[in-house]
Parts: C-alpha cells; structure tokens; sequence
C-alpha cells in the first residue's frame, strides 16, 4: 500500500501544474521588416499629343483687290517658286496701266518740247524741271499700272504643299486676303500644347522623343514656347522639331511627344508603412535601441511608387515597412535581415 502512495504521488503533483497560455508565451523581440530612408530621385515623363507641321507655312495672298476668276491648285498639290496659283480678272488693271502709258507717253512729249523751248531761252529753267518731274512721276506711275497687272497672278514663291485652300473662284478679295496655306519644304515640327502645371523645367532645347502612330521614333527638341496661355484652353501651345525627320513624317500626321525630366530628390514611404493618426498619416521610426515611436508625417501626393513625404522624416531613418498596425508604441522589435 505504501509503495502505491510513492508511486501515485509525482503523478498528481503533476497533474497540479498548470500551462501558460500561449499569449503569455515569451518569445522576445517582434521580427519587422523595416527600410531604411533615402532620396528617390527617378525621372519623370510627360506625354503630349501633336500634329506634325511644317516650321513655316505661309498663308499668301493677292497684292492687289479684285475678283478671283481661277484657282490653279488644290488641297494636297505639291508647287514650285514661281508657279501659277490662281487669277483675278484683271480687265480694270489693264484699262488703268494702258492710261498709265498714254499719260507717260504725253508727258515725254512735253518734256521734249520744253527741252526745245529752253534752248531758244523761251522758257525758264523752273519750268523745265518742273516738265522734268511731271515726266518721271507719269513713267512711275505707269509702271506701278504694269506691276498690278502681273500681281494679278498669284505666283509660289517658295516649293511646298498645299494644305489648305482659303478662297474660290467669283469671290472678290482685298489686297492681302489668304487664298491658300503652303507648307514649305524643309524642317517638320509637331505642334503640341502644354499645360501650366507642366511647364517648371521645361526649357527651349530640351530633349524630346517623337512617336509616330506607326510606331516609329524620331529625336526631337523644344524649338518655341508661347509666352502666354492660350485663352481658352490655359495651355501653352509649343513647337516640338523632328530632327531625323523622314519621308515617313507626313504632314497632318498624329504624334506623341514624351519629355523626360529629372525629378527633385523625392522621400518615398510604401504604402503598407502607413498609418492614419486621427486626421494625419503616420508611420513607425525604429530607433537606434530597436524601440518603435510613432511618427506623423505630412504626404504631397500618392502613386503606384507609395507614399512622397514632404515633412516628418529625413534621409538615413529606418520606419517598419509592413505590419505597422500591430505594433505599439515603446515596444521593441527586431528588424529582419533583408
């Protein structure tokens, strides 16, 4: 019997003992995966759709009024320096030069009689030189007359493409009035506008890429920017030269220019550091000792790279990059190898 007491005893004092629970568990130090803060600067793209154009197209017009009797040209057609554009009808030109050259010729005349008279010592040398200049303003003016008729024929005066045609036959333009639009031959652009938020940086010179629809790509630069916004659109509109350009880069075509800009040294939390503290963000700082103190900080802006902060924490800080929402405030923790 008494050997039975010895042998029954170790097993209720064991049965006695109780085991902690496993919250209660000691297990030293939580594992974090923390990052270490540092200046991001990555470059930034800016995309602009445009318009490939010539650099200079010109909008001519007649020299004098009249009605347009033909338009030699259309949309599309290549011209040379020197060819025919359109007409006026230039029946009162004529009629005005033909009087022209009947009054210069009147006036050679009497020019001639004076010259004779003043040789005789009939006339005075006054009114000799006064037949002098009745005679050379009647040959200017007839061949001012003679110049009138030949603008009468819109001429090219410089190869390119018609791109637009601004007047028809039977209309009645003023002296300067655009008939067409001719893109000259030579450098191509793509016309693109830019919008205000955009323009810090942006310089003329800058480097650009220009992409076609088709998928080809040509070197670039900013040649022009506008000094003022558009009105209507808050946009500056900007002048982009295709330097490689090519028989490919067809005028009227759809581009994409992209610039690319160095970014200010930028503070980039992810996502999953952040907390929200009331109505401000905030993350985890683990200081030299391992312990954890919750730090506001102040975001400009979120995207697909996290979080970029403006104020709160500065360059060679370690903050807990996941799992900052089990986490309290003086607790310390272990920050895992990376």
């Amino acid at each position: 019997m008494k050997y039975w007491i010895l042998l029954t005893l170790p097993l209720l004092v064991a049965c006695g003992e109780k085991t902690p629970p496993a919250d209660k568990i000691d297990t030293g130090p939580k594992l974090v995966k923390a990052l270490k803060i540092g200046a991001d600067r990555t470059a930034r793209e800016h995309l602009y759709s445009g318009e490939v154009r010539a650099r200079i197209e010109s909008t001519p017009g007649f020299r004098v009024g009249g009605k347009m009797i033909e338009r030699l040209v259309d949309v599309g057609a290549r011209v040379k320096p020197g060819q025919p554009l359109a007409r006026l009808d230039a029946s009162d030109l004529r009629l005005a030069y033909t009087q022209a050259e009947a009054n210069a010729a009147l006036a050679a005349d009497e020019l001639k009689r004076a010259e004779g008279l003043r040789r005789q010592n009939f006339i005075s040398q006054a009114a000799l030189e006064a037949k002098q200049t009745a005679a050379t303003a009647a040959r200017a003016q007839a061949d001012l007359a003679k110049n009138q008729v030949a603008y009468a024929t819109l001429v090219a005066d410089t190869a390119g493409v018609i791109t637009a045609v601004l007047a028809e036959p039977g209309q009645v333009l003023a002296a300067g009035q655009p008939v067409l639009r001719i893109a000259r031959d030579g450098e191509r652009e793509v016309a693109i506008a830019i919008p205000e938020a955009q323009l810090s940086g942006l310089k003329i010179g800058a480097a650009a890429t220009v992409e076609l629809w088709a998928g080809k790509t040509y070197r670039g630069k900013l040649r022009e920017l506008a000094p003022a916004a558009d009105p209507a659109s808050r946009t500056y509109a900007a002048r982009v030269t295709i330097i490689d350009a090519d028989d490919d880069v067809a005028l009227g075509r759809t581009a994409t220019v992209r610039f690319m800009s160095a970014a200010p040294e930028e503070i980039v939390v992810p996502l999953t550091a952040i907390l929200q503290q009331g109505e401000r963000p905030a993350v985890w700082v683990v200081g030299t000792d391992g312990v954890v103190g919750l730090r506001p900080i102040e975001v400009s802006r979120y995207s697909d790279r996290g979080a970029v902060v403006t104020a709160g924490l500065e360059v060679g800080e370690t903050i807990v990059a996941a799992g900052a929402f089990k986490l309290a405030a003086g607790e310390k923790v272990r920050v895992a190898a990376p």
